[in-house]
């Protein structure tokens, strides 16, 4: 029994609904991931602080002092940056949700026109992290 039109558009606008879901858990899964790159940032710096605390703590006497750029306290960078980027994760989350929701009605309405903020925005942080990450390395040489 062949299928009628209204059914072959329910069945290809469900296939359409699960694409866009999926693109959707792919954009959180990447909102995810610039989190918990901000947060392990964030925490790296706060290590190398309390390690540099620690080792002008237990110094041993007589013996020659390592040098004081090499203990002394982060200038915090490593902070501001890591919680920068669990915002900008946070924001690509809700723009996601939004772009999700946006793209379920122009489906339902045949009006589908892509939108490119949340790709400029991911292009965006991983331009801005390697950036930084080159200069940080650059600066610690």
């Amino acid at each position: 029994m062949p299928e009628s039109p209204e059914t072959a558009i329910k069945v290809r606008n469900r296939r359409v609904h699960m694409a866009n879901e999926r693109t959707f858990l792919a954009w959180i899964r990447t909102s995810i991931g610039v989190m918990a790159f901000g947060f392990v940032v964030e925490k790296f710096g706060l290590f190398v602080k309390q390690m540099s605390y620690f080792l002008k703590r237990y110094e041993i006497p007589g013996s020659q002092k390592p040098p004081t750029d090499m203990v002394s306290p982060s200038s915090g960078y490593s902070a501001i940056f890591g919680i920068l980027l669990v915002g900008v994760g946070v924001l690509m989350a809700l723009l996601a949700y939004i772009r999700y929701k946006k793209v379920e009605k122009q489906i339902d309405e045949d009006t589908y026109r892509p939108s490119i903020i949340l790709d400029a925005l991911l292009a965006l942080t991983i331009f801005v992290v390697g950036l930084f990450l080159i200069l940080y390395l650059v600066h610690s040489m």
